[in-house]
């Protein structure tokens, strides 16, 4: 037994004054308050359920404790974290305290600004809603639309309930006809202006436009 504790004993004695040495080197540190800024993160989010109002992305903390701590801290080490596993669609509101916070061992949170959050969540839906064509031509141009289509006719678009329940239609990226003379396709983008809606496959169209002289009857839509 005696010999287990004396064999390496100069490094043991070596790690236990390294130790010893951190020690009094951390509690020599004189402690500071301070204000930082910290991103807030969100975890456990269900599948089902979207945030529908505009989260705040930071958060200002008055701290206490340790210099060499606090750097860590603003060395992006810090963050608000909130568990959102148990949401349901509504307001609800989150106080921010010391077990919302990630923050370094020996540094206290005096304050939050804010001191709660309050976000507003919905059930997640997806719609199919039709794509309207916005075209552009010239007052100078001799021709005019005479026909077009467009494929697909309608886009999926998924996020928070009434915010997709209020989309009319995705728009596409405004076509310039002014030269075009006969039949010509483009492959164009749409979008919808909701930055909370997004389609869930990506917004790709195909327009085929006829184009006739002004004046002239359309020509027959072939089936």
């Amino acid at each position: 037994m005696i010999h287990f504790f004396t064999k390496n004993i100069g490094w043991k004695l070596l790690s236990l004054a390294i130790a010893v040495l951190i020690w009094i080197a951390v509690a020599s540190e004189p402690e500071l308050s301070t204000f930082v800024s910290v991103p807030v993160e969100f975890q456990g989010i269900p599948e089902d359920i979207e945030i529908s109002s505009h989260p705040l992305e930071t958060v200002t903390l008055e701290l206490r404790g340790p210099a060499g701590e606090l750097k860590e801290v603003r060395d992006t080490r810090g963050a608000v974290v909130l568990n959102l596993s148990d949401v349901t669609p509504g307001e609800h509101t989150f106080t921010i305290g010391q077990q919302r916070t990630r923050l370094p061992r020996g540094v206290q949170l005096i304050r939050a600004i804010p001191s709660q959050l309050r976000m507003e969540f919905e059930r997640r839906i997806t719609r199919s809603v039709p794509v309207d064509v916005s075209f552009y031509n010239s007052p100078n141009s001799a021709y005019e639309i005479a026909q077009y289509s467009v494929s697909p006719q309608k886009l999926a678009i998924i996020g928070p309930e009434s915010r997709v329940s209020a989309v009319k239609a995705a728009v596409t990226d405004r076509i310039d006809v002014s030269s075009v003379v006969g039949t010509s396709e483009f492959h164009v983008n749409a979008y919808v202006q909701d930055p909370y809606v997004e389609f869930q496959s990506p917004p790709y169209v195909t327009v085929r436009v006829t184009m006739k002289k002004k004046g002239e009857p359309a020509p027959v839509k072939t089936p």
